[in-house]
């Protein structure tokens, strides 16, 4: 008949072994049957050290560890190390130890099962490992899907080489992005767009390379001149593109656009946007020239793209820019940047070539930031008259 203390010990999958200074075992709880398989009798002597044992060697440097802290009193007894067991049916069991010496310079072992917590923690390491080995194929799938959004971005030196001087700052929120610039010329006017898709990562860089395709169709096919004109047909083009397997449902993505087009011989610019603005710096004043209040791609009864037509004069900037570096989140309260604080930052340029612009309006960001993450993806085009 089992003693309540056995009962006990059985209840709490807890062992309990008595060794002495010799490392023999000179006493194991009842509830070795339960919890191992093994009479507590089997287990006696110099039999702990080699029968629930993974193997021999490992079981004897378990006993000549003990041996060694009890010969030695300034040695402490280690507690909680976790050790594996194998019971009479070859399955592996898993113990939790605590220890402490007795005056007669016995050791007391008590172990408890902690099996079920060591497969948890296997588990979780095995999903982990999924879980990373997919991150990383994910991870390396957009690292190329972002060599092939490159591929399609044209160079700034465009800026460079058909104005006064230029920059573009780029910076995706995440490998890719949703934020787009395009440069097309013809014999009469260089186009320059900044284009803000619908969301941002892969689902924005996707509709980035439909923007692409469209721009070009409009520019190289349609041969379209103003901008307003190119905004109503890109509007069309991307309604269609978006919905023409969809019968049931309209979607509702799209993309926010500034377009300018500057004339080579009378720097005559003439501007349209879907819900993006044009900003130009003149005698170190900033105007602002606000687009329609439509974005291309979604459904509306009636959409109405104004063109704005400006005389520009030498030394003239204008910026183009897509809405992420406005709504960065910073700052000691950790609040938007906002329009007003952006277009302070563009009068803050003058005297500055593009480059510099470039990094200044870089650092500023950072600095504005500082540890928050970054709120959207950032575009913003600067070009020198």
């Amino acid at each position: 008949m089992q003693t309540i203390s056995d009962l006990v010990l059985d209840k709490l999958n807890t062992l309990v072994v008595v060794v002495n200074n010799k490392g023999e075992v000179e006493y194991i709880s009842n509830s070795s049957k339960a919890i191992l398989g093994f009479d507590s009798s089997q287990l006696l002597g110099d039999n702990w050290w080699i029968i629930p044992r993974l193997n021999i060697t490992d079981g004897y440097a378990v006993k000549e560890k003990i041996i060694s802290i009890m010969l030695h009193d300034s040695y402490q007894i280690e507690q909680g190390f976790e050790h594996a067991l194998k019971t009479s049916n070859g399955l592996i069991k898993w113990f939790k130890w605590s220890s402490a010496i007795t005056d007669d310079d016995k050791v007391i072992g008590i172990g408890i099962d902690i099996t079920e917590k060591k497969k948890a923690e296997q588990r979780a390491l095995e999903i982990n490992k999924t879980l990373t080995d997919k991150n990383k194929e994910i991870t390396d799938s957009i690292s190329y899907a972002k060599k092939i959004q490159q591929a399609i971005l044209q160079s700034d030196s465009f800026l460079k080489t058909n104005f006064k001087d230029g920059f573009v700052l780029y910076l995706p929120k995440d490998i890719v992005s949703g934020d787009y610039y395009f440069f097309y010329e013809n014999e009469e006017f260089k186009y320059v767009a900044a284009i803000d898709c619908t969301g941002h990562g892969v689902p924005g860089a996707l509709m980035s390379v439909i923007a692409n395709s469209l721009l070009k169709e409009v520019f190289y096919n349609k041969n379209l001149v103003n901008p307003d004109e190119v905004l109503y047909a890109l509007d069309e083009l991307l309604f269609d593109s978006l919905n023409k397997n969809n019968s049931e449902e309209i979607r509702y993505d799209g993309m926010d656009i500034s377009l300018c087009a500057i004339n080579k011989k009378t720097n005559i610019l003439n501007f349209a946007g879907a819900m993006r603005p044009l900003f130009i710096v003149s005698d170190n004043e900033l105007i602002e020239i606000k687009g329609s209040k439509f974005p291309l791609g979604y459904y509306f009864d009636k959409k109405e793209f104004i063109l704005n037509t400006i005389q520009l004069k030498e030394n003239d900037r204008i910026y183009l820019t897509t809405d992420g570096y406005a709504d960065q989140f910073g700052g000691s309260k950790n609040k938007k940047l906002n329009r007003k604080a952006f277009k302070e930052l563009l009068l803050s340029l003058e005297g500055m070539d593009g480059d510099e612009q470039n990094s200044f309006l870089d650092y500023s960001l950072k600095n504005w930031k500082q540890d928050a993450e970054q709120t959207d993806d950032v575009l913003v085009i600067g070009i020198f008259i």
